[in-house]
């Protein structure tokens, strides 16, 4: 079974090479991270591994994630973002 890593190693992997996921990213992790259940932290932390141009597609809408629990984890912090 796969490990949930340190908040500090979930931190960094939100730096990013765009300044678009940056300011989604980052912002969540400092915000709304800790209260995740440890599923959808998981999910979360998979979701760090997808490729830059995938994020950015996906959360911009121009693509729909292939993967239901990863797109709505992207919904989520959308969503919290508009409020």
């Amino acid at each position: 079974m796969a490990q949930l890593y340190p908040k500090a190693r979930i931190k960094w992997a939100c730096r990013r090479g765009m300044l678009e996921l940056d300011v989604l990213l980052e912002p969540f992790v400092e915000e709304a991270y800790d209260q995740l259940s440890d599923d959808d932290k998981m999910i979360f932390q998979r979701l760090l591994e997808v490729e830059d141009p995938d994020l950015f597609a996906w959360f911009m809408g121009h693509e729909k994630c292939p993967h239901a629990d990863l797109g709505q984890m992207v919904q989520f912090i959308l969503d919290r973002v508009r409020v």
